[in-house]
């Protein structure tokens, strides 16, 4: 028989390489996620007196989307495609001119967006309330109208391409609640009677597009005002419950102005009071038990009122908390807080677990969070 020789050269085979790079990969996967966020670095995008953004959204590998109090639609886009843990180059921001949004003589407010497969969602505050759809071929329909002189969105989210909700203020006893099962294309109001009661002065705030969280078929619904609760529903809102939150309320301005869910148990609320922004008592809450009970967290420590609130991708101890008095980061859940940077943003929503787009009063920009 014959004999074959090993060349003495050859001190792995392929499969052992390739074994020993994943390796190496996973060692330095590990490494970083054991590393937290120290510093933040802001890149302003886009820049203009008249601008105004307080939704965006991120698709992944290279764009992002956001809307201006103005109507209008803006686009992220980057010249090379975002990978994870990867910061961005050549990124820029422009504004879509050649969609014009628009209802008669009315120019929305745009205070919130989303994205499917099946299109882009825009939504605007006031009455009369006004919902487009764009498709990918970049054709404009009004998907949805409310003449009702009390209407006011705050909030629009998907739990698929084709099931979604968008939430408002009060119009009758119960808070205003939309839902569409056929990809955006038409939107029902949800009877009160299937809904809970509202409570004297509650409301919601249109701050940050995040009044709702999402996870699996579940879905919570932050409220804010004189009454500041948390709206549940564990089957896509085919039934109703709503627990009340130890976050200060009591006037029109205070209560919750965000919530985030990591996983159906842990989720965590931030706000306070708009008025007095600088107060860091009784504005921060998180639950361990999905939103059943919530407790108060970092008092007096840590921000004061902010517009936004997330968990960082794929960090269930992490968060983010950022507002018109700067950026916030909690590696604990909330327990502990630093202060990264006084920049101050309305809204933000990360692509990974170290880049993110924010906006805010003129202005739209990347952030690059740093970890040692």
């Amino acid at each position: 028989m014959k004999k074959f020789k090993t060349r003495p050269s050859t001190l792995f085979s392929i499969p052992t390489i390739i074994l020993f790079v994943i390796f190496l990969s996973c060692r330095e996967e590990v490494a970083h996620l054991k590393k937290n966020i120290t510093t933040v670095k802001v890149n302003v995008l886009l820049e203009d007196s008249l601008l105004n953004v307080r939704a965006m959204e991120v698709a992944p590998p290279n764009i992002g989307v956001f809307a201006t109090s103005n109507g209008k639609v803006g686009f992220i886009t980057s010249e090379i495609p975002i990978m994870p843990n990867v910061n961005t180059t050549s990124v820029t921001a422009t504004i879509a001119n050649n969609l014009i949004f628009k209802e008669d003589t009315i120019v929305p407010n745009f205070r919130s967006l989303a994205i499917t497969n099946k299109g882009l969602f825009v939504l605007g505050i006031g009455s009369p309330a006004l919902l487009f759809k764009v498709d990918s071929t970049n054709t404009l329909k009004l998907v949805y109208k409310e003449d009702d002189p009390k209407a006011f969105y705050d909030s629009i989210e998907f739990w698929n391409d084709d099931e979604g909700i968008a939430i408002g203020d009060p119009v009758q006893d119960c808070m205003s609640i939309i839902v569409t099962g056929d990809g955006g294309n038409s939107w029902k109001k949800v009877d009160c009677s299937k809904l809970p009661k509202s409570e004297e002065g509650e409301a919601a705030f249109a701050a940050s597009d995040s009044n709702i969280a999402i996870v699996g078929d579940e879905i919570w619904i932050a409220t804010g005002g004189v009454a500041s609760r948390v709206l549940y529903s564990p089957d896509k809102g085919e039934s109703w419950g709503v627990k009340k939150t130890p976050i200060i309320q009591g006037k029109s301005m205070q209560g919750i102005f965000s919530i985030d869910f990591y996983d159906s148990l842990h989720g965590f609320a931030i706000g306070g009071d708009f008025e007095d922004p600088d107060n860091n008592k009784a504005n921060k809450i998180k639950t361990s038990d999905g939103g059943m009970t919530w407790k108060l967290v970092a008092e007096g420590e840590g921000p004061g009122y902010r517009s936004y609130i997330t968990y960082v991708p794929g960090r269930s101890k992490e968060l983010v908390a950022i507002g018109f008095k700067g950026i916030d980061y909690s590696k604990d859940e909330g327990s502990t807080w630093q202060h990264l940077s006084d920049e101050g943003f309305y809204t933000l929503r990360f692509l990974n677990d170290s880049v993110a787009y924010a906006g805010g009063k003129g202005r739209v920009a990347e952030l690059i969070f740093s970890r040692k």
